[in-house]
């Protein structure tokens, strides 16, 4: 079965969706089979993974709100051995709608559990928010990725996430973990990068990834491309960082 990991942090623009897709195209690129779920109505793992909102073969919101197989709504994406669960602006409304749903943060692990067995990782795309969606993939996870970017007012906010993630923990999944805090859009020449950096690791030590995500032009170009960086220039230096990222997390695997 599938290792399930929600990539999250409420704050927006912190390098969520670059890690669930780079990341997920890191691990595929290295045999393993992956899923990525976009859970956020923004919707931009789908299009930065190259797919066509328009193209209607279904989304998560399908399948959370009308029940429909997740194997019917999956979708095969260049990089070999990687699928996408699309998402589409409709999933703005499905926090209302799940409201009147039994057991409604559990919909999202329902629509998992049907796949999991087809896949060796399974990464959640959430929404900058600590909504229902949100709760629904930390419920439905074994662990959870934070990236925080190298910037002012990183850890702003983190305080929160982590109060949301012991609640679920309490209450709804007591097997989720924090697989690690990911720093993101580092530059080592800036000040404030590296202070950001001593910071992060003296609060949170060893649950701080090794790896860390390098600020990088390519990066950010490949999703107006519909790539992931692996495929838009295997070479930067962005690509290489998440292949190492991916080769962290398979021994951090391993050795447990």
């Amino acid at each position: 079965m599938g290792k399930i990991i929600s990539i999250a942090n409420q704050k927006g623009g912190v390098g969520k969706t670059t890690t669930a897709i780079n990341l997920s195209a890191s691990l595929a690129a290295l045999e393993k089979r992956v899923l990525l779920i976009d859970a956020d109505p923004q919707a931009n793992s789908t299009s930065g993974m190259g797919i066509d909102n328009r193209m209607k073969k279904g989304t998560i919101y399908d399948c959370l709100i009308d029940g429909a197989d997740p194997r019917e709504v999956i979708i095969k994406s260049d990089v070999e051995n990687m699928s996408l669960i699309p998402s589409n602006i409709d999933l703005v409304g499905a926090e209302i709608e799940m409201l009147e749903m039994a057991e409604r943060e559990k919909v999202l692990e329902g629509v998992i559990e049907k796949v999991a067995m087809d896949f060796d990782y399974i990464f959640i795309d959430c929404s900058p928010s600590l909504g229902l969606l949100t709760v629904n993939a930390l419920t439905a996870s074994d662990s959870v990725i934070i990236p925080v970017q190298c910037e002012y007012f990183a850890l702003e906010g983190l305080g929160k996430l982590l109060n949301t993630i012991k609640i679920i923990q309490g209450n709804l999944n007591p097997e989720l973990k924090i697989e690690g805090f990911l720093l993101t859009m580092y530059d080592s020449r800036l000040r404030i990068a590296n202070q950001v950096a001593e910071e992060v690791n003296r609060h949170f030590q060893q649950m701080v990834f090794n790896t860390v995500i390098q600020r990088n032009v390519k990066l950010s170009e490949a999703p107006s491309y519909g790539q992931p960086s692996l495929l838009y220039d295997a070479e930067s230096r962005g690509t290489i960082n998440y292949l190492n990222l991916a080769k962290e997390l398979i021994e951090r695997e391993e050795g447990s």
